[in-house]
């Protein structure tokens, strides 16, 4: 299995950019915030045991996929520099133990248009950040720009580029 984990900050266009990539590989799509609403269902976002449990559901999930020989999974996210980096090593253990392979991709826009972005409707569906004031609390909070330092990463600014663009840029560079 080909994992393609595609990350950056809040309204970089990640979900965006992944349900174009699936219309143009056949590539199961892995929305992050489909675990963020179901733990958000049950219980209260940010404790230390949501993370641990979300965390250990999208393990047990994409190692369970890759176990079960799916072709490929485009996994949205975002990620925390240095927070995230012990998740990170897990989840390329649990995929290559199993014979899979992971793709990092970063996403990166200026944050003029990501405060613009935030407020797009599409956001309304998921428990998503939806305000300029929410975005700016988690720039404060959490360093959503570094790339995940210990990963080859495809580095791409989507900030003038259509989502279309990128997934075939994102096709071509992992040759999916």
């Amino acid at each position: 299995m080909k994992l393609v984990v595609i990350y950056g900050p809040p309204a970089t266009g990640k979900l965006t950019v992944a349900n174009e990539l699936t219309k143009i590989v056949d590539y199961k799509l892995f929305h992050n915030h489909l675990t963020v609403d179901l733990m958000n269902s049950v219980l209260e976002f940010g404790t230390e045991e949501y993370f641990k449990l979300s965390d250990k559901l999208r393990l047990m999930l994409l190692e369970e996929a890759a176990k079960q020989k799916v072709t490929g999974v485009i996994f949205t996210w975002c990620y925390g520099f240095p927070d995230d980096n012990a998740w990170t090593k897990k989840l390329i253990n649990r995929i290559e133990r199993v014979g899979g392979k992971v793709c990092f991709v970063q996403l990166v826009c200026d944050k003029q248009e990501l405060f613009k972005r935030v407020k797009n409707p599409s956001r309304k569906k998921f428990e998503k950040t939806k305000s300029k004031k929410s975005l700016e609390n988690c720039f404060k909070k959490w360093d959503l720009f570094t790339p995940i330092p210990f990963v080859k990463n495809l580095i791409i600014d989507n900030t003038n580029l259509s989502a279309k663009k990128v997934a075939r840029k994102i096709k071509s560079h992992y040759k999916l």
